[in-house]
């Protein structure tokens, strides 16, 4: 598999249309695919005239926190051939799915470390067999520079900039999900917008997102996690962090939602990787980062339903030398694929 490199350069509505256009038979084959796979997921099938209101209040409150990042978006469906609506869409997918009847198992495992060879690196696990339709954008976005990491059109995932910052993320359940920007939409912003993690917290704290989400923030001088419910923000700063899918604040914990079998899961994993990550080097090299990922229980494997999370991808972001190595689908079976501003 040969993931796509997608150069979005200049003004919002110009990069947007840029990735349109890069990606416009992809992108259009994915939203006729069962409904961007959302009626395969979901034992409610929907299309997109029940979904329209919805979609309207977030384009909303994408516009009214992040007005680049919604011009992007027309520029996107300008770009692919499509309405706005499905390009809001491509954002939403995960709020509109929502958690309280998908309860997840996977859904990644995060850790960051810094020093003297900071690293930020993950795996993605996701429903809905999303790697046939992962990409990476390199994103000029005013003075800085990004390398972002995109499923099926999305404008963020994760990533890092020119300026030294590497950002992450774990789905985490809590409160009543809302119409507002998503997780990845804000990520995207901070990629844009933010030189440190100092910065980046700043900036989360200023949004009112769609969802729960648990951030991982790397730079040379600090890594940090920001746990977020609703309008609570919680952070936790240290040398090294970790994170996967339950709270790990105790003023959250007791509103986590993830059922017992998954937080187990949650648990095992993140056991896992403390004690990996400890056994490895300062300067370990990106390779002995993905050996960490790729093995069990922190890759999670498929069974073959696409209604269950796996890992879809693993990425090893390097902050200091903007670089973004990824293994796409399996990383226990696929091969590295590196990309450096």
């Amino acid at each position: 598999m040969t993931v796509p490199l997608v150069r979005a350069h200049g003004d919002p509505r110009t990069r947007g249309r840029a990735h349109g256009e890069a990606l416009r038979k992809e992108l259009r084959a994915f939203l006729s695919d069962r409904f961007a796979r959302l009626n395969a997921l979901s034992p409610d099938p929907v299309d997109l005239d029940a979904l329209r209101p919805d979609l309207t209040e977030y384009a909303r409150a994408i516009d009214a926190q992040l007005p680049d990042l919604a011009e992007e978006i027309r520029g996107l469906a300008d770009g692919a051939g499509i309405s706005h609506d499905e390009a809001v869409l491509l954002q939403m997918r995960r709020e509109v799915l929502g958690y309280r009847k998908l309860p997840t198992m996977g859904d990644c495992t995060t850790y960051a470390r810094t020093g003297s060879e900071p690293v930020l690196a993950q795996t993605v696990d996701l429903n809905g067999d999303l790697d046939d339709h992962i990409a990476v954008l390199d994103v000029r976005a005013g003075p800085r520079r990004s390398l972002v990491l995109s499923f099926g059109g999305l404008l963020g995932y994760l990533g890092v900039n020119s300026a030294g910052l590497a950002v992450g993320l774990n789905l985490v359940l809590a409160g009543k999900w809302r119409h507002g920007p998503s997780p990845y939409l804000a990520i995207r912003h901070l990629l844009d917008t933010c030189d440190s993690v100092t910065e980046a917290l700043d900036a989360v704290r200023a949004l009112r997102l769609a969802s729960s989400r648990s951030l991982t923030l790397c730079d040379k001088e600090t890594a940090a996690w920001v746990e977020i419910a609703d309008d609570d923000l919680r952070v936790s700063e240290g040398a090294e962090v970790a994170h996967t899918n339950h709270f790990l604040h105790p003023d959250l914990a007791p509103r986590d939602e993830l059922t017992i079998f998954a937080r187990n899961f949650s648990v095992r994993r993140l056991d896992a990787c403390v004690e990996r990550l400890a056994a490895l080097p300062e300067r370990a090299s990106t390779e002995d980062h993905f050996a960490l990922l790729s093995r069990d229980p922190v890759r999670v494997a498929g069974d073959g339903d696409i209604r269950r999370d796996r890992t879809v991808a693993a990425v090893v972001l390097r902050p200091e030398r903007g670089e973004l190595h990824v293994r796409p689908g399996d990383p226990a079976a696929s091969s590295t694929e590196s990309f450096a501003l």
